[in-house]
């Protein structure tokens, strides 16, 4: 079977475009806005709408294939690609996509995400990650409809996997309303919670941290008080982008001896901090990792460490996961580019014995959270973010269900 033709149309995303670097440096939330003069290329506000683009393949059989470009929250910030204006991009893809792609037989889906992966644009630079994410989604599911399969069935066959026989654990992130969406969070029973956005020293972690452990001490208890059945015990998972080092002057040792506070105040429950510190690049980022992760198991310390910042690309996760910088890696689906290398960076983690959480961004569409689903159904990573938005019930609802059709469809289609 072939592709016909490509059509594009630009959209919305489920969250917004935020200027890490301006945020860091102080710009300060007003409402659900931030006042402050943006400081990334390519931003005209600290804050501006989440963009996407919709790449639509018609198959000769009329047929229709699509998947959503998008890129992530903080675009622009610890070495990714810069802000994704879906606009701008549609003569790209019109010029370097569709040659690719239209008037050709469809294959396997290795073959053509990989095509389009590596394809070099005119100027001799790489695609941008965002235009990759979703022409790769868009070929995964046409590979899909010219077998009468689903997605999550070619990925698996392709890579040699089996489809999990149970949802894979969700985490659910609360955004900046990390009281009242906690509590939204517990009462669906998300096996991962709550992210909680700790991204500023001074107004949400406290100068040595007191706001953040007064916010985990809390987030136990309410957890037991709401539990929606008996045997709920979720893992506590807070995202701090950095924001220890900052507290603490990058001291490894006074971080691990916050972060026994932190185990303290998360019991009985399992606790991941991700992105303690943020070096500013890449080898000082695994440098730091490594040792954090380390000292933290040589001194008992249960808590899990999980690299986010500077692990951007397939090869960043395998770099990470080697010198086992964490014990949990984020995998970034839109910054890896082409959904392909998603799954082989879940199936790396796994061979190395690292965490694999199957992430991705609040900033992205519906149709790249079932995308992903179907991903993590196929190469069962540790926990799968809920996505997209910051409201809870909709990224929960996305993902979830689609891994619900999955596992009713997997052994009739």
């Amino acid at each position: 079977m072939k592709i016909t033709n490509l059509v594009c149309s630009a959209g919305g995303t489920g969250f917004f475009f935020d200027d890490q670097l301006a945020i860091k440096s102080g710009a300060r939330q007003d409402g659900n806005a931030y006042v402050g003069e943006p400081r990334t290329p390519g931003f005209t506000q600290v804050r501006q709408a989440g963009q996407s683009l919709s790449i639509m393949l018609i198959l000769e059989d009329g047929q229709v294939a699509h998947g959503d470009c998008a890129a992530v929250q903080y675009s622009g910030a610890g070495g990714r690609d810069p802000l994704f204006l879906a606009g701008s991009f549609i003569p790209v893809v019109e010029r370097e996509i569709r040659p690719l792609l239209v008037g050709k037989e469809i294959t396997t889906f290795r073959e053509m995400a990989g095509k389009v992966d590596r394809h070099p644009a005119s100027d001799g630079t790489r695609l941008h990650t965002a235009l990759r994410y979703g022409a790769t989604q868009a070929v995964l599911d046409a590979v899909a409809k010219s077998r009468h399969k689903l997605m999550a069935q070619v990925v698996a066959e392709e890579y040699g996997l089996k489809i999990s026989e149970k949802p894979v654990p969700i985490f659910s992130q609360t955004g900046d309303e990390r009281v009242l969406n906690a509590d939204k969070i517990i009462l669906k029973g998300a096996e991962v919670l709550p992210h909680a956005l700790f991204n500023n020293v001074r107004d949400k972690l406290g100068e040595r941290g007191e706001k953040l452990k007064a916010y985990v001490e809390w987030l136990a208890r309410r957890v037991e008080t709401l539990r929606p059945y008996p045997n709920y015990n979720p893992i506590l998972h807070i995202d701090v982008y950095g924001t220890l080092g900052l507290a603490f002057q990058n001291d490894f040792q006074k971080i691990a001896d916050y972060m026994a506070t932190l185990e303290q105040a998360a019991r009985p429950f399992r606790l991941r901090i991700e992105g303690p510190v943020d070096m500013g690049g890449y080898e000082p980022q695994i440098k730091a990792l490594k040792e954090l992760s380390a000292l933290l198991d040589s001194r008992g310390v249960n808590v899990e460490v999980v690299a986010d910042e500077w692990c951007n690309t397939l090869e960043d996760v395998r770099g990470f996961a080697d010198e086992k910088a964490g014990h949990m890696i984020q995998i970034k689906t839109p910054d890896l580019g082409g959904v392909n290398n998603s799954v082989e960076a879940v199936v790396y983690c796994k061979e190395r014995g690292v965490g694999a959480y199957l992430g991705g961004t609040c900033n992205e569409t519906e149709r790249s959270a079932q995308v992903c689903a179907h991903i993590a159904m196929a190469t069962s990573p540790d926990q799968c973010l809920a996505k997209p938005g910051m409201g809870v019930d909709e990224g929960v609802m996305i993902v979830r269900n689609e891994m619900a059709r999955i596992l009713a469809l997997k052994d009739v289609v």
